[in-house]
């Protein structure tokens, strides 16, 4: 028996299982356009804005290679004719579409990502660079792990065999971005996310439809670096954690991606992703009551990131 043969064979098998199971969770993840609409919205999206290539519509919404290149035609979508965008417009967020991982690395962390808590905000000094929020990425309560916005470790649903249903931003006409989340135990929790023309504000809020009060509810919120020019290095050399403020350095050193949470449970950063996280912690919850966080995220250029913290603390956007 030719045994370099076998183990030739073996591994090429092992390779075409892996890609095989790839295709297989990029046709799972995806999802189709609705309408006409609702199909030129995420092509001008994905082409004009997120750069995808073919492969990575196919991957988004599940479309073959000639329906997408019909569409592209229909609509006159190409990379050449974007909008130009006002100068003092507010800074640009869109529903990051899926198709493409928004993480560089530890991606057996983040399997099967859900769309529908991730927004693309494009920084103000390069139009084609971007930080994907993860508002949430993932709730924890006495009760366990209670929601995870990608697939890694068993939430408490996943034990139970039931699938949570898919949802989508809802996109208002002033710029703002709103979901809401029903769980099978009546727990109910949204996010707002505020484009300003200066910063994004967030918000995230639960109310508690069960009837236990819910203690130890620590969310995690995610900043992913990937689409950032000059902000994608895997380390965390070029973080600064400040609570509530996590923020990381460009190459040159002359600019900063800054987030904030309250009131903040931890500021930390994973530097294989990577990733910048302010994880808030809501207040224990008693039936019927709602409770709520507010988050920031701005762009700043210069070189005294602490003076930035401070003038951020002066801008009120932790509420009353």
């Amino acid at each position: 028996m030719n045994f370099r043969l076998v183990r030739t064979t073996t591994r090429l098998l092992a390779v075409a299982t892996s890609l095989s199971c790839a295709e297989d969770l990029e046709r799972s993840n995806s999802r189709q356009p609705k309408s006409e609409s609702d199909l030129r919205f995420w092509l001008e999206n994905m082409v004009w804005y997120h750069r995808f290539n073919t492969a990575e519509i196919k991957a988004a919404t599940g479309l073959s290679d000639d329906e997408i290149n019909a569409a592209l035609a229909r609509f006159k979508i190409g990379k050449s004719n974007k909008p130009m965008r006002a100068a003092n417009a507010p800074l640009l967020v869109l529903p990051y579409p899926g198709g493409r991982h928004p993480r560089i690395g530890f991606l057996e962390g983040a399997v099967n990502p859900q769309r529908e808590t991730k927004l693309s905000v494009f920084t103000p000094w390069d139009e084609e660079s971007y930080v994907v929020i993860d508002v949430p990425e993932a709730i924890w309560s006495n009760l366990g792990l209670t929601y995870l916005a990608h697939t890694h470790v068993p939430t408490i649903w996943t034990q139970q065999n039931i699938e949570l249903e898919r949802l989508e931003w809802n996109r208002r006409a002033d710029g703002t971005f709103e979901v809401e989340r029903r769980l099978p135990n009546g727990i109910v929790f949204g996010a707002k996310v505020m484009p300003a023309t200066n910063a994004v504000r967030m918000e995230l809020w639960l109310t508690n439809g069960s009837k236990e009060t819910l203690r130890d509810l620590r969310v995690q919120n995610c900043i992913m670096l990937k689409g950032a020019r000059g902000f994608e290095q895997q380390t965390n050399d070029n973080k600064v954690f400040s609570n509530p403020y996590a923020a990381c350095r460009s190459v040159d050193g002359k600019r900063w991606i800054i987030a904030a949470w309250a009131p903040c449970h931890r500021v930390w950063a994973n530097a294989p992703v990577p990733c910048l996280h302010s994880d808030p912690k809501f207040p224990d919850c008693a039936p019927g009551e709602t409770k709520r966080l507010r988050g920031w995220l701005s762009f700043y250029e210069g070189t005294d990131v602490e003076a930035e913290f401070r003038r951020i603390e002066k801008a009120g956007w932790r509420g009353p």
